[in-house]
């Protein structure tokens, strides 16, 4: 698998971001769960501040604000056969204060999100309630394979 991974965000603690390795096993999970068997891929992952955050989900969601995880679907052409799935631009501030907020370890919420965006790649959405169903699922069976907790269920819901 290849990633290029772009780290630009501040002003967060160096601790608080991924490894290398940590997106690649996070990745592999979303394409095991997806029943993507490609034995290649390719993707973007850049690690942006807030203000490139909100740059870029007003410029293509019409969304003013900073956001967790964009995911930028490759445009390449069907006659051209490479194992490109896209970018995925993750908001490393929004990322630490959403953990915080939602009690969750720093580490458990950037699988999520780049298992989340991952899905997205490979043609995943959430805009239908059942298609949400399908993801979600998707993405707590993945972060099971891990070892961390579903996502979804609050503090008093996790045995």
């Amino acid at each position: 698998m290849m990633i290029d991974l772009s780290l630009v965000a501040e002003p967060i603690e160096a601790s608080e971001l991924p490894s290398h390795a940590d997106f690649v096993r996070w990745i592999e999970a979303a394409l095991t769960v997806a029943g993507d068997t490609r034995s290649e891929v390719e993707l973007a992952i850049k690690v942006v501040d807030s203000a490139e955050s909100q740059a870029l989900n007003a410029e293509y969601r019409d969304k003013d604000k900073p956001t967790n995880v964009l995911s930028f679907v490759a445009d390449v052409p069907e006659f051209i056969d490479l194992p490109l799935l896209g970018d995925l631009v993750i908001c490393a501030p929004v990322v630490v204060s959403e953990a915080a907020q939602q009690s969750k370890p720093v580490a458990a919420h950037w699988a999520h999100l780049t298992i989340h965006g991952c899905l997205h790649l490979l043609g995943f959405d959430h805009i239908e309630d059942a298609d949400a169903e399908v993801m979600e699922q998707l993405e707590i069976t993945a972060l099971e394979q891990l070892g961390i907790a579903n996502p979804y269920l609050s503090d008093t819901q996790q045995v």
